[in-house]
């Protein structure tokens, strides 16, 4: 018993510092994850209780929302919509469960492989800390921050006037896709040896769990039971209540626990069992600028936002041939559109271009702050010593993220057009539809702008100011209208002012304004950028 309890306790020594320590690095951006996901139940509980206030209608949406295999797919299965809880988690939880899953990757990656790649691990382990302790506190904040969510959303569901048993019962299942996610990033952290690819692997790993779910949902249901979020959703809170669900999420992070601490102890510290492959002698001509190198280091990322959103533009591409009935079925919803239902194709089509420019601007800003993320790991400083200005190097992130941005708006907006076009037999429809994707530019831009700003000006604060501005462009863009906000909050929003295409006419003045403004905030980051050291 000693001799085994002897090498436990060594391999755990500091378990509980390094947990607060992780506590103390995450104080702040861990209430906006838990923030994120309360909003989003209770926007959507508020909205749907709002809309569905009668059985008639509800009946109306159950209905309308079962004849279409793109809305299934989208939501989950058609079971959930016999009450208004289940329209709720119909409706959200494939949202909050890519909410919950993301702060899950990075609190565990955070405090796993990056720190080993930043060397931080390397100081803490020559301490009194063993060789387990890292991932045993990540896993151990992983765990109190999924505890927490299930106070949020049980708090957030009651609040808003659902059962208390269901609302428990999501709140439990929301958390258990979290924790099991948190055991694929711990396997994922021993493997690779790069926490970007890292979170490419988990990413890829949710993805195949959605795509499984939406399968699974929209054929025989067999495939949704290989995925956790089909797990979720097939517990069917408000409309079954099945606990037994919940064993299925326990067995999973164990077993992925087991198998990332017995991968822990087969390979090197700092390594992964996948080490880098050697490469080339020389670098290409590309890596000969500063501008090679920001595109190098981006274009991974790039590449899978761009997927990500022409695969969305073209499911709510899918959705649009039928919205005209749905609108008949559900008229109550037609005054939440940007032109009611007198334009009902043009109107949803234009809802959709501002959810495909919104997640533009998501990844415009986690472009300018990859910028910011290089020079606080002091690989800016190099690049900086040789005859590369300031101006250079910042500009050279900032042409990838500005051109990224139009490249991620045309993947959307033809995506979008390839599924209706598809749909009605219509050729016009991918050209039509990735020029309206393309006039909200200006507007992304500005987001990147102010991120820019953030960086140059207030570089300690710039990940949760730019991730703020994003948070309220996207509340103005998305529930001005639903919530009966003020004026005053849709205006300050840039995407307020450029046109709502395809439902209004593209004109010069607003495009060239908000470009403008854009160009002027950018001006203003670079003259930041030049006033401050590097690495503050």
């Amino acid at each position: 018993m000693n001799a085994l309890a002897t090498p436990l306790r060594a391999n755990t020594s500091g378990v509980a510092t390094l947990l607060r320590f992780a506590f103390l690095r995450e104080r702040f951006t861990l209430p906006c994850w838990l923030l994120g996901a309360g909003a989003l139940i209770t926007l959507q509980s508020l909205g749907s209780q709002r809309f569905y206030d009668t059985p008639q209608k509800l009946a109306q949406i159950r209905e309308t929302m079962s004849a279409s295999a793109a809305t299934i797919a989208m939501g989950g299965p058609t079971r959930l919509l016999n009450t208004i809880g289940g329209e709720i988690v119909f409706e959200v939880f494939a949202y909050l469960a890519v909410v919950v899953v993301l702060m899950n990757m990075f609190l565990v990656g955070r405090h796993t492989r990056s720190d080993e790649e930043t060397g931080r691990a390397e100081l803490l382990r020559s301490a009194r800390v063993g060789r387990w302790a890292p991932a045993v506190a990540s896993i151990a904040l992983a765990g109190l921050a999924d505890i927490a969510v299930v106070l949020v959303v049980f708090a957030a569901a009651v609040g808003t006037g659902l059962p208390m048993a269901g609302s428990l019962l999501l709140g439990v299942v929301t958390a258990g896709v979290g924790v099991t996610f948190a055991g694929v990033t711990a396997v994922a952290a021993q493997v690779f040896e790069n926490p970007r690819t890292v979170y490419g692997a988990v990413g890829l790993a949710l993805a195949a769990a959605y795509v499984a779910r939406a399968v699974g949902d929209v054929g025989n249901g067999v495939a949704s039971w290989t995925s956790p979020i089909g797990w979720g959703q097939r517990s069917y809170p408000y409309t079954g209540d099945r606990w037994w669900t919940v064993l299925l999420f326990a067995a999973a992070t164990a077993v992925l626990t087991a198998v990332a601490f017995f991968l822990l102890d087969r390979r090197d510290f700092g390594a992964g069992l996948l080490p880098y492959g050697t490469g080339r002698a020389t670098a290409s001509w590309a890596l000969g600028s500063p501008l090679g190198l920001a595109w190098r280091l981006q274009r991974g990322s790039l590449a899978g936002w761009a997927v990500g959103v022409f695969a969305l533009g073209a499911a709510y591409g899918s959705f649009a041939d039928s919205i005209e009935d749905f609108l008949t079925d559900n008229p109550e919803i037609a005054a939440y559109l940007p032109g009611g239902a007198a334009q009902a194709v043009d109107s949803y089509l234009s809802l959709a271009m501002s959810i495909v420019a919104l997640l533009t601007a998501a990844y415009g800003v986690s472009s300018v702050l990859r910028a910011r993320g290089e020079e606080t790991a002091g690989r800016a400083e190099p690049i900086l010593a040789a005859p590369v200005s300031r101006d250079r190097w910042l500009a050279s992130h900032l042409t990838v993220a500005l051109a990224g941005s139009v490249f991620v708006l045309f993947c959307g907006g033809f995506g979008a057009g390839l599924s209706y076009g598809l749909s009605i037999a219509d050729a016009v429809q991918p050209l039509r539809l990735t020029g309206a994707a393309l006039a909200s530019a200006p507007a992304v831009w500005s987001i990147v702008a102010i991120a820019t700003i953030a960086c140059g000006w207030t570089p300690r604060a710039a990940v949760p100011l730019a991730w703020s501005v994003f948070a309220y462009c996207a509340v103005a863009a998305l529930f001005t209208t639903a919530f009966d906000l003020p004026d005053w909050f849709d205006d300050a929003s840039p995407f307020t002012h450029v046109p709502r295409t395809p439902l209004e006419t593209v004109t010069a003045a607003p495009i060239l304004v908000v470009t403008t403004i854009a160009v002027a905030g950018l001006a203003a980051g670079f003259a930041g950028f030049r006033r401050r050291d590097t690495g503050y």
